[in-house]
């Protein structure tokens, strides 16, 4: 399993339309879980990114949930792979 940091901002169309956020995260919270895609956290926050979300699973199962998402309008996202200190050690005992 892989971990993602979904950095989210409001499009246009998203913004305008900010009061069915909560209905639209459930909808992606169902989404999820059908991709089997596990939603770790998610904040709606103030400043340059107006949520963040971190999700567990597959490559492909983040990227088809973040496709879908995306397609419907409303947002926009940077995601990033993040790794636990565990994850890294691993990765590092792997350079030469």
């Amino acid at each position: 399993m892989s971990t993602f940091i979904s950095l989210v901002n409001f499009t246009d169309q998203g913004i305008r339309n900010v009061k069915e956020s909560p209905n639209r995260a459930e909808a992606f919270k169902g989404l999820a879980t059908k991709l089997g895609l596990s939603i770790k956290s998610m904040y709606w926050t103030s400043g340059t990114y107006d949520l963040v979300i971190v999700t567990e699973g597959s490559d492909e199962a983040a990227m088809a949930g973040l496709l879908s998402v995306g397609s419907l309008g409303n947002v926009r996202s940077q995601t990033l792979r993040a790794y636990s200190a565990d994850e890294i050690k691993k990765i590092i005992a792997l350079m030469p």
